[in-house]
């Protein structure tokens, strides 16, 4: 029994320590299947979201799916340790500590792996001694790197959230690609679109590093409800496709760029969270919208042909958007529109205190 019981504590520990260190640590996405942090989230997050589905769109139910980010990564820290503290539980009993019960092992092991040192219990063999300071050890350890987790976590957060902000204006809230592109050409700053498309470009090299890395931010949510990451990479990719399916300067690599970054993001990004891309979903752009966007570009002077502008718009559409379909529909995060054919208000124009008359808009 000691020995099946030392056997199964090494299990415990290295599973545990292993899937910490790749979750926190190595900067690169892991595929094994038994990791501790892979099965607590595909576990947790399906009723969670289930409840949120059952929920009415709107405020309620954004608050009540933002606190399932910050809730998960506390209680994946609290479940490591947990798991950590059974383990060497396991190993102390294994080598000398003469317990009475189940509850005094973990009691003692959770002093020790806390280093609160209490000392009522003490080890009988030189080999259990050894096991308490290495798990004294372990413990410091793991909470320093723990502690230190939680700030790259919120950089990685701010800098992506701080991003999404910035296009409120440039394409509305939630954010369009007819949008952007409209406001571009009443701004007259068309020119302006190609080093947008470069900064998002970066954005989305991040966004895939960072989330790749730390699979918990993808459940982190935007401050507003029309407003997501999700939301925000497909209307980069919406602008990038319509842009080089309109040709409209003839000059479509840096859009060729940012279209191949945000493929690539989505694509990875959804195979993390198991989210099978969608070729069944109804089609997000309109007739009526598609002929805005044709008589928006024309009215740059772009010439535009609308079948052949049609045809190359949904060959590029088809790369991309059964996987922003896929984790819109995992995450529980909205699309956004094509092209927005009325009025709305940005999210810049209304305040918690006020708003501005219905239909009221400053573009």
């Amino acid at each position: 029994m000691h020995v099946l019981a030392a056997l199964v504590g090494l299990i415990l520990v290295f599973v545990v320590l292993r899937d910490a260190f790749e979750t926190i640590v190595l900067p690169r996405r892991v595929s094994g299947r038994l990791r501790v942090s892979k099965i607590f989230y595909q576990v947790s997050w399906k009723p969670w979201a289930a409840v949120g589905r059952q929920m009415r769109a709107g405020e309620q139910r954004e608050a009540y799916l933002s606190t399932y980010g910050p809730i998960s990564l506390l209680v994946l820290i609290g479940l490591w340790g947990a798991i950590l503290i059974t383990g060497f539980a396991l190993l102390l009993w294994a080598t000398g500590f003469d317990f009475p019960s189940v509850i005094t092992a973990i009691y003692v092991s959770g002093w020790t792996f806390t280093t609160l040192g209490i000392g009522d219990f003490a080890p009988k063999t030189d080999l259990a001694r050894l096991v308490t300071v290495a798990e004294a050890g372990m413990g410091f350890a793991f909470l320093a790197v723990v502690i230190s987790y939680l700030p790259v976590l919120y950089q990685g957060f701010s800098r992506r959230e701080t991003t999404i902000s910035m296009l409120d204006e440039w394409a509305g809230s939630p954010p369009s690609a007819g949008d952007l592109l409209r406001r571009a050409i009443a701004a007259g700053e068309v020119n302006e679109l190609i080093p947008l498309m470069g900064t998002w470009e970066q954005w989305t090299a991040e966004l895939l590093e960072s989330h790749l890395s730390y699979q918990v931010l993808c459940y982190f949510r935007s401050q507003h409800e029309n407003q997501s990451w999700v939301a925000a990479l497909t209307a980069i990719l919406d602008f990038s496709a319509l842009w080089q399916a309109g040709k409209a300067t003839g000059r479509t690599w840096q859009a060729r760029r940012v279209y191949a970054m945000g493929r690539h993001a989505l694509g990875d990004l959804s195979q993390v969270l198991r989210a099978a891309p969608k070729f069944d979903v109804p089609d997000r752009l309109t007739e009526p919208e598609l002929a805005a966007l044709v008589e928006a570009m024309s009215s740059a002077g772009m010439a535009v042909d609308a079948d052949a502008f049609r045809d190359r718009l949904k060959k590029l559409r088809k790369g991309y958007e059964p996987y922003a379909a896929a984790l819109a529909q995992e995450l529980l995060m909205d699309l956004p529109p094509w092209m927005p054919l009325a009025a709305r208000q940005d999210n810049w124009e209304t305040t918690a205190w006020e708003g501005a008359a219905p239909g009221e808009s400053l573009h």
